[in-house]
């Protein structure tokens, strides 16, 4: 296995990403991209020896300030004053697998050489991020606007000795991670904050790890709604490729297939059925969890077009001979598509949850809320509470935070995409969701054990290995410990790809 990621023009695609993520490979500058961030530099540095015009945020003020001219001799405390005045997070801290992605990302970006950053900048952020050391970010304080400003700054602060890391599980100041590798701290010249702060990294980051965990889940979300099928007695002709051909959405005719093959061999799904029709949390997963996968697609596009792409500004082409002011840097793109990714996920849930219902309920010969003396045993009727308190509080941030915005700057930047709600309002969603299909699988692996016939091989070996971590419930017990149990499970799956 290759112990280090080469960062060149190459387009990554999510599988990339993945690997680079999940197996801590280590990160390179090709020289092709050296180059690019030397030229790109160079060009700059020419440009502000030969013109006196004002050029956007290299040597006039931000924002609202954006008309004041900056003396050549204030441009560099110009840009680390940017850093320091925007460092203003809020809320609580961001976990450390999305501060890796953030690095990951804001590197990716600047190495396309359209920024102009020192390439001692690009390299001290791949020290960092080799030896995971990640700074210390919080939730709050982007707009999704002008880029992720205020995250950006603090993950950018360490750069100039100043604001906070994490490294081995103990928090240190810029100053003392730097010393203790002996890194020298970067002097900002022209531009390199705006363009360490301007970009969608933090929205980025939480999509990309969102994204991660939801194609996992909508994984095991077939998997674990298959054993409740088959565990309720639940037919399979609503699976049958005919019905999904003649309304052919990838999503539904992906999901009817698998549901087709996980089942091949089950004797459940054989035998005879009293019954013509199923509940529709059942008779209608390729349905809904299909349009789930569909919206999931276009996020998935969305979110590798944005990895691939510089969003900082002004961004600068040599070749061309020009710095043009834009607006890449603003989040609709991303808002839009975590909306739809924390929507198309609590979906997920709400039907997971009615099959937890169903399987309770006492129907198709299985006991009362699945366990034996019902009655001076309560068995799994509270976590479907549990589950549907989940439910609920996700239809509760599914508010898209996309249609909302706000005047910031004075007016400058009056209208902003508030990506970086949508971000973290996904990531609590997704984490609801796992939640929920954790409790369905402690509810169908009960029921299972009810039945006499035999679920699916595949099936009957995921059971198995879930019972080496969750023994079946004989009688009333603390049942959190069960649902955490589940939720490690779940947690533990590991896929070869996304």
């Amino acid at each position: 296995m290759e112990t280090h990621h080469l960062i060149n023009s190459d387009f990554l695609n999510l599988n990339d990403l993945w690997h680079i993520f999940s197996e801590n490979k280590k990160l390179k500058l090709s020289e092709d991209s050296c180059e690019k961030i030397r030229k790109a530099r160079n060009f700059l540095n020419l440009k502000l020896q030969q013109t006196d015009r004002p050029i956007y945020g290299i040597n006039t003020g931000f924002g609202a300030l954006h008309n004041i001219k900056i003396n050549d001799n204030q441009i560099n405390q110009l840009q680390e004053n940017l850093v320091r005045s925007h460092a203003c997070g809020i809320g609580e801290q961001v976990p450390e697998p999305i501060v890796k992605l953030m690095l990951l990302l804001k590197i990716l970006s600047l190495s396309k050489g359209h920024s102009g950053v020192q390439l001692e900048t690009v390299e001290l952020l791949i020290n960092f991020y080799n030896h995971q050391i990640y700074p210390v970010v919080y939730t709050q304080g982007s707009l999704g606007a002008s880029g992720d400003l205020v995250p950006l700054a603090h993950l950018s602060l360490p750069l100039m000795g100043e604001g906070e890391v994490i490294y081995q599980n103990k928090k240190y100041t810029g100053e003392q991670i730097l010393k203790k590798f002996g890194w020298q701290k970067i002097k900002l010249q022209a531009k390199e904050g705006l363009a360490l702060l301007n970009g969608t990294q933090f929205m980025g980051a939480y999509g990309v790890y969102n994204l991660f965990k939801a194609r996992k889940l909508i994984y095991l979300s077939d998997v674990i709604a298959a054993l409740s099928l088959d565990a309720f007695d639940g037919r399979i002709e609503p699976f049958d490729m005919l019905v999904q051909e003649v309304r052919p959405h990838r999503g539904q005719i992906e999901t009817a297939r698998f549901f087709q093959d996980i089942l091949h061999d089950s004797e459940l799904l054989a035998q005879p059925k009293k019954h013509v029709q199923d509940p529709y949390s059942f008779r209608c997963i390729p349905q809904v969890h299909g349009a789930s996968k569909d919206a999931i697609a276009y996020v998935q596009r969305t979110i590798i077009n944005e990895i691939n792409a510089v969003t900082d500004n002004p961004l600068i082409f040599p070749d061309e001979d020009k710095i043009i002011s834009g607006g890449n840097f603003h989040g609709q793109p991303l808002a839009l598509s975590l909306d739809m990714l924390a929507i198309a996920m609590s979906e997920i849930a709400n039907i997971s949850e009615r099959r937890t219902y169903q399987l309770i309920s006492g129907k198709r010969n299985l006991p009362a809320f699945l366990v034996n003396n019902p009655g001076l045993n309560s068995g799994l009727m509270i976590p479907q509470y549990a589950s549907a308190s989940a439910v609920s509080q996700n239809k509760q941030l599914c508010t898209p935070a996309s249609v909302d915005s706000i005047e910031s700057s004075n007016g400058q930047e009056d209208h902003v995409s508030m990506g970086a709600n949508a971000a973290t309002k996904a990531y609590s969603v997704i984490n609801n969701v796992q939640k929920v299909l954790a409790i369905e699988l402690l509810t169908a692996t009960q029921a299972i054990e009810f039945r006499t016939m035999k679920t699916s091989s595949f099936l009957q070996s995921f059971v198995k290995a879930y019972r080496q971590e969750v023994p079946f419930i004989e009688e009333d017990r603390n049942l959190h410990i069960d649902i955490e149990q589940s939720i490690a499970f779940l947690e533990n799956i590991h896929l070869e790809n996304l």
